[in-house]
């Protein structure tokens, strides 16, 4: 099992300037390493048609016709994803005002949920992303899920990539990234892209509500 995780947006409050209204946190998951490779090899194909060579699949650098053209042909492999997306102007509490008291809360509500669907999973995070996300996230699986005893770890390996040599960290990208545009009710596109995936989609919870 291998699972990818990319987030959008900042812990910052909605009170302090140029802060993003929500912070959004998502997991790609393949119960299958040969879907994840047929999808890899996908990704590598698509890459030729839409940029005649090298690029990277980053959605907020990526146009309408990219993101669709990607999500639809990825949307035939079998993933499965899960999102969470914090509506900070509903955040209360003192320690949301800090980033390590946020991502490390961010990071245990989105494997808490992850637990029933994980099987000595190798968990993928960007090694160019977000460090005191990454921290949290090792100290999370390091000590919560990895199992004990004789029994089967639900986290086997965490390992960590950059994401313009990873097809399927880019993948979690765009994932994250239709997420989060669904909750901008400005763009003219917000809903295109998550229809797109419905089908993978498991689990798109906003907190609080």
């Amino acid at each position: 099992m291998l699972v990818f995780i990319d987030e959008s947006g900042d812990p910052g409050m909605k009170a302090k300037m140029g802060s993003s209204e929500y912070f959004v946190i998502s997991a790609v998951v393949f119960e299958d390493t040969d879907d994840a490779n047929a999808c890899d090899a996908r990704i590598d194909d698509l890459r030729a048609e839409c940029f005649h060579g090298a690029g990277e699949f980053h959605f907020n650098s990526c146009s309408r016709r990219i993101r669709e053209q990607f999500l639809r042909e990825t949307g035939k492999y079998e993933y499965l994803y899960f999102t969470f997306a914090f509506n900070k102007a509903r955040l209360y509490g003192e320690g949301f005002q800090y980033k390590h008291s946020f991502y490390k809360y961010a990071v245990n509500l989105l494997f808490e949920n992850l637990k029933p669907y994980l099987k000595s999973a190798t968990v993928v995070f960007d090694r160019c992303g977000n460090r005191e996300f990454q921290q949290e996230l090792k100290k999370y699986l390091s000590k919560r899920v990895r199992g004990t005893g004789k029994a089967e770890p639900l986290v086997r390996k965490i390992k960590t990539n950059e994401s313009q040599r990873n097809n399927l960290l880019q993948l979690a990208d765009m994932v994250c990234g239709s997420g989060a545009r669904s909750l901008k009710a400005d763009r003219e596109d917000r809903g295109a892209y998550r229809k797109i995936i419905s089908h993978r989609e498991i689990s798109f919870r906003i907190w609080p509500r």
